[in-house]
């Protein structure tokens, strides 16, 4: 799951006009009709919570920075460059003290990829540019968020749209659409800084309006250096519970990349140990940092006891690992689909190799793995040949950036 919303309504066939005009007018009269009231009480409940959790954190954060400002002499910057070595200092100890080389250069200060979404024409998650008009300025009184009338609610309007039966494209949906939702609740258009997304999710005659809970997506949530092809955290999340993970359990993940599996993993089941490594030692460096920054986050709540979380990362070749056989319990990893990285003629020998390597050291009988990839006809042909190593036992379609890929679940015979 990327993004939480509720739901105002949902049109299973909902009949545009052919004419762009008079489509773009049925989307600003549906605005009127739409049962606002319960799902704003919603948003507004979600609201209230978050601002609870985020006022019980602040007190020992803000504690804690006055006291390093006022050692610092107030110098903010000086405390930034420390934190940045610190940082720096870590991933190289978790890298097995790989030398720095410089700062990572795929480091991302706001703007992530946003791998496994559908484009159309105009981008798929184009956000309507609104013009506030005189009217924006009075309260928010005739909405039903009455706790919010002491002050004008700042919103946008964001439309994802799929399909190519439609007059009009997302840019021009999400306009109409959010002049409507302004002119009906006085609110104020702002693009960056507003207080509620509406969301105008269209695919081919499927329509949704909704209201966003999450101010971003959940499939970032746990990495902040970017690869080029970084797995989403929510995928990464479903392949490690596809497997079953169970306490104890040893899972490692042989091509772990920028290490979104593994860190998902040791998030969400602590009590296994993961090991992750990768032949390139740019993806080495950037988990890592990955890791510091999961730690960092650890360290900053408020019950953390700063045990560190149980994950090893390792620079090794996938074809010859550093590991006894039979001594690993799951293996969980994103195969080269042979298009930003490799090239599908490499993986018709890359394929068998790591099948045969991954058989060595998982467990027999009990060891299973979960592999994701979309270059299917080589990896079927592979694991044609594996049939006294793998059984392939269930196997699940993703859209991974555009990509029509699969997710296999092999148990080990």
């Amino acid at each position: 799951m990327d993004n939480l919303f509720v739901v105002v309504q949902e049109f299973k066939d909902y009949q545009f006009k052919e004419n762009k005009e008079d489509a773009l007018r049925d989307l600003e009269d549906l605005v009127k009709t739409l049962p606002w009231t319960d799902p704003l009480k919603v948003w507004e409940l979600n609201n209230s919570l978050k601002k609870k959790k985020t006022k019980r954190k602040k007190h020992p954060l803000q504690s804690s920075a006055s006291k390093e400002k006022l050692a610092d002499g107030g110098e903010e910057e000086g405390t930034d460059q420390k934190d940045a070595g610190r940082q720096e200092d870590c991933a190289q100890h978790a890298a097995g003290g790989e030398p720095a080389g410089g700062r990572d250069t795929e480091e991302t200060g706001g703007v992530a990829p946003r791998d496994g979404e559908e484009e159309d024409d105009e981008g798929s998650d184009a956000k309507g540019e609104l013009q506030a008009g005189s009217g924006s300025e009075a309260t928010a009184g005739d909405g039903p968020t009455g706790k919010e009338a002491a002050k004008v609610l700042k919103f946008r309007v964001t439309c994802n749209r799929a399909g190519d039966k439609h007059s009009f494209t997302s840019n021009e949906a999400a306009r109409d659409f959010g002049g409507a939702v302004q002119e009906h609740f006085q609110w104020k258009a702002d693009m960056t800084n507003f207080d509620v997304e509406v969301l105008l999710n269209i695919h081919n005659n499927e329509v949704v309006v909704g209201i966003a809970l999450t101010e971003e997506s959940l499939h970032r949530r746990n990495i902040t250096h970017f690869g080029p092809t970084t797995l989403r955290s929510t995928l990464a999340y479903g392949m490690l519970r596809l497997c079953d993970p169970q306490p104890t359990d040893i899972i490692v993940d042989p091509m772990c990349g920028t290490g979104a599996i593994p860190i998902e993993g040791a998030a969400e089941w602590p009590s296994c140990y993961h090991i992750a490594g990768d032949n390139n030692p740019q993806a080495v460096k950037r988990a890592a940092n990955n890791i510091c920054s999961l730690l960092k986050k650890n360290e900053s709540k408020e019950s953390s006891t700063s045990l560190g979380i149980p994950l090893d990362i390792i620079q090794w070749d996938i074809c010859n690992l550093p590991l006894r056989t039979g001594s690993v319990d799951i293996i969980v990893t994103d195969m080269p689909f042979g298009k930003r990285i490799g090239s599908k003629k490499k993986n018709w020998d890359l394929y068998p190799a790591c099948l045969t390597e991954m058989g060595r050291i998982c467990t027999p009988g009990t060891g299973r793995a979960v592999l994701l990839t979309q270059d299917k006809k080589c990896f079927a042909k592979a694991l044609s040949r594996m049939g006294h190593i793998w059984r392939k036992a269930q196997t699940v379609w993703v859209n991974v950036g555009g990509l029509h890929a699969a997710v296999y679940l092999l148990k080990r015979t």
